[in-house]
């Protein structure tokens, strides 16, 4: 890449070379399809679309095509969560929705979202929402309470 002095440059062109040429290379990186947050973007929408599935972090990076850490390292960074954290919060999140919408028990909700147990979704659900799941329900279904499309996109 050759940099003109900022002295022959047009106004909006007065960054430093160094910069100039970071941001260019950044962006080409962005760009191409093989990038690690093209990659990692692709893990997490395959967890989105299969969230109910048991998830194996090995396959996922597989999927994305990168090793388990560097994964690791790039969701956590695009999503501030591991993939099982992420995962659990989808569930969790999809399962409040069908308490909510359609009127489904704790239990039924819990196997639907892809939990094996109904005591592990509750201890993580009350852990999560800061109260159990039909306690939360009632709350949210009561006079006063938040629209339901509020609470369901959360």
């Amino acid at each position: 890449m050759v940099c003109t002095p900022a002295s022959e440059s047009p106004k909006y062109f007065t960054l430093p070379c160094w910069m100039r040429s970071f941001t260019a290379a950044r962006l080409r990186a962005i760009a191409t399809l093989g990038d690690q947050s093209h990659r990692t973007a692709k893990a997490i929408a395959w967890v989105r679309a299969n969230y109910a599935k048991p998830l194996r972090v090995e396959d996922l990076a597989k999927i994305a095509g990168m090793g388990v850490s560097t994964l690791h390292h790039h969701f956590r960074t695009l999503t501030a969560m591991s993939p099982l954290q992420y995962q659990k919060q989808l569930r969790l999140h999809a399962a409040r929705e069908r308490m909510l919408i359609d009127s489904l028990d704790a239990a039924s909700a819990a196997f639907e979202v892809g939990y094996e147990s109904a005591t592990q979704f509750n201890r993580e659900y009350s852990r999560f929402f800061g109260q159990p799941p039909k306690r939360d329900i009632r709350t949210l279904r009561s006079p006063g309470a938040l629209p339901l499309e509020s609470v369901s996109n959360q």
